[in-house]
């Protein structure tokens, strides 16, 4: 199937790594998770930026304990913005520092404190239990805001990959169970859609950093047997939600050449026919997580400087 091609110079740095690129096998989530920390780089980059972090214990889903770190300047005082980072992984990896140099410099910039739960993986804790410890990690937060020094009408959520779709989720508990009021929710390129249908799912079969066999190993470790089927809920899987109305300004953002890009728009959209306001960028030629992995890039840049700006704009209102 033909598809957009990379960013040239994004291509360039695929081929670079292109031997480190692996499809991701249930078999393979173990060893993954092993190799994911970067508990030494994440610390450099927080001393360099001035940044403190703490962990802590929150309730998660039915009370159970969960690990979640809160990010902060160090010199901070006063209150400021708050901000409820769900990391990616897709669904089976990652923790509370996945993902740390997108919100950097939201702490920086605007004295946020940023609170980062590490929800419960799949396979071994599928659905429900990713989203409901993502909500009850939510409410403790809204619950605690002034304790924490953050400004409890200011309370952004966002995510990147599998992040950003439980964040989008959570909005949806949010809103439904009338729960914590969010002033926006940050969608960086997130997984949607379990159902496998959309155009780009298939022309990045293989190729690119997700593939569209990664992503099928990712939402079966969450839904099993249930994936694909009507016995999804929207707030596993947002894309599946039929009513999007009243929910918190968006900004999401996705490249063009990688499995998410159609599933995005696709989301974009109905939150513009529900009447929610909502910023959609899709950068031509990037891959997923591109921002990450090659942040020197002229496209990555404009990706970062586009998403800083809307960040700016809401904690400005």
């Amino acid at each position: 199937m033909r598809r957009p091609p990379f960013d040239p110079e994004l291509e360039a740095v695929l081929a670079l790594v292109n031997d480190q690129i692996k499809t991701i096998t249930p078999e393979m989530i173990p060893v993954l998770r092993a190799a994911g920390n970067q508990a030494e780089a994440v610390n450099d980059m927080l001393q360099a930026a001035g940044v403190a972090r703490r962990d802590i214990t929150i309730p998660g889903h039915e009370g159970a304990p969960l690990k979640a770190t809160l990010y902060a300047r160090a010199d901070r005082a006063g209150t400021g913005p708050g901000i409820y980072q769900l990391h990616g992984g897709g669904m089976v990896m990652g923790d509370a520092t996945t993902g740390v140099s997108h919100f950097l410099p939201w702490i920086v910039e605007h004295n946020a404190v940023v609170v980062a739960p590490e929800y419960r993986l799949a396979p071994e804790f599928p659905d429900p239990y990713p989203i409901e410890d993502c909500y009850a990690g939510l409410v403790w937060t809204a619950e605690n805001a002034v304790g924490l020094g953050i400004d409890p009408d200011r309370l952004l959520i966002t995510g990147a990959s599998a992040g950003g779709g439980l964040a989008a989720g959570t909005a949806l508990l949010a809103r439904d169970r009338d729960g914590p009021r969010l002033i926006g929710q940050l969608l960086i390129y997130p997984m949607l859609d379990d159902r496998d249908a959309t155009v780009s799912t298939q022309q990045y079969d293989g190729v690119g950093l997700w593939t569209r066999e990664s992503n099928l190993t990712g939402w079966n470790a969450l839904l099993g047997k249930r994936r694909g089927t009507d016995a999804v809920s929207p707030y596993a899987a947002p894309a599946r939600a039929t009513d999007f109305s009243a929910l918190p300004p968006a900004y999401i953002d996705c490249g063009s050449a990688e499995v998410f890009r159609d599933e995005d728009v696709a989301y974009a959209t109905a939150l513009w026919h529900s009447g929610v306001q909502a910023e959609l960028h899709i950068w031509p030629g990037g891959f997923h997580g591109f921002d990450i992995l090659a942040p020197h890039t002229a496209i990555a840049r404009a990706m970062t400087t586009a998403r800083n700006a809307w960040v700016a704009r809401v904690f400005s209102d």
